[in-house]
């Protein structure tokens, strides 16, 4: 089985953990492929840092923080605090020093004239996360964010300064993938959704996650042209987000936070299956009426068991006899 997933950060990279756990007991040689959002990279003191691509990396390879879902483990943070010394901006995106280390082999990488899919796969060698790890572009793609400041001047932020210095508080008027229209999927993920014998979408944002992987030109058609069943699980769970501020993204392109609502925002035309929690049993019939296999069941990622069984269920929602 081959199986293809349009990954975020944290969410995702947990969902994985459970996806990979249930493969490994169930479909021994399952083959994943994970295509990740790169409109979150940012370059911090001189480096090229792609927080999602590294989140999933170091989740699947046993190298994050297990309490906060990014970074490394056992993590210091001497460097950041001597650039701080000097004065050195911003202050309000935190890089260990252990984490600084993966930057820098990819700004080198990147200095060097290669792709953004070499230097990943360079650095997956180490970490060996047991999935083919693929950035959704090699060109550069950054997701920006409309706000009004409090002195009432419109201004564009990059999404980092946004979600992590502001803490997503002004509200967003816009979200843009700038670059987007001039770019092309990475090498490997066209062939992924077209070979895939089903396609997900985790529990990831919906807007600035999966959204900005859908804005590549040539995705989007390819995973609405795919013969692969489609099917997502949601980040919203009882009119919230499982983790994150996706309510504030959502609004920012007139989308309801709720189960069915996102459903409805990817479309039937993407969509062949949604999971829902149990808390949201009765979007299940919304989504159902649209076209949209649906099913409610705990969506929680308590432990990897508890998301093991919940990729377990997302895999049977849209499973065809042959497979």
């Amino acid at each position: 089985m081959r199986i293809t997933v349009l990954a975020g950060g944290i969410g995702a990279a947990r969902f994985l953990r459970g996806l990979l756990a249930h493969l490994h007991a169930t479909v021994p040689g399952a083959e994943v492929t994970v295509v990740g959002n790169t409109g979150d990279d940012i370059t911090l003191f001189g480096l090229h840092v792609s927080p999602d691509l590294d989140t999933v990396m170091y989740t699947l390879g046993g190298g994050i923080h297990p309490d906060q879902g990014w970074g490394r483990a056992d993590e210091t943070r001497a460097v950041q605090d001597e650039l701080g010394a000097y004065g050195e901006p911003p202050d309000w995106f935190a890089l260990g020093d252990k984490d600084i280390a993966t930057h820098l082999v990819r700004t080198r990488m990147l200095r060097e004239g290669a792709t953004l899919s070499e230097a990943t796969a360079a650095l997956c060698a180490r970490w060996q996360p047991g999935v083919t790890l693929l950035p959704m572009t090699d060109d550069p793609v950054t997701t920006r964010v409309d706000i009004e400041d409090p002195n009432g001047v419109l201004r564009t932020v990059h999404f980092q300064e946004y979600w992590v210095r502001l803490h997503a508080e002004p509200a967003a008027l816009k979200i843009r993938f700038e670059g987007a229209e001039e770019s092309r999927p990475a090498p490997g993920v066209l062939t992924a959704i077209a070979e895939a014998d089903v396609i997900v979408f985790p529990p990831s944002n919906p807007v600035v996650s999966v959204g900005a992987i859908l804005a590549v030109p040539g995705i989007r058609s390819a995973v609405a042209a795919a013969t692969a069943p489609v099917v997502g699980v949601s980040p919203i769970i009882g009119g919230a987000p499982v983790r994150g501020m996706a309510d504030k993204v959502l609004a920012a392109i007139g989308v309801e936070t709720s189960a069915a609502a996102v459903a409805l925002h990817y479309g039937p035309d993407l969509l062949d299956g949604w999971l829902v929690d149990t808390a949201d049993a009765a979007a299940a019939e919304t989504v159902a009426a649209a076209g949209i296999a649906s099913r409610a069941v705990p969506l929680r990622m308590t432990d990897v068991d508890a998301t093991a069984a919940m990729a377990a269920a997302a895999l049977e929602l849209v499973r065809r006899p042959e497979q």
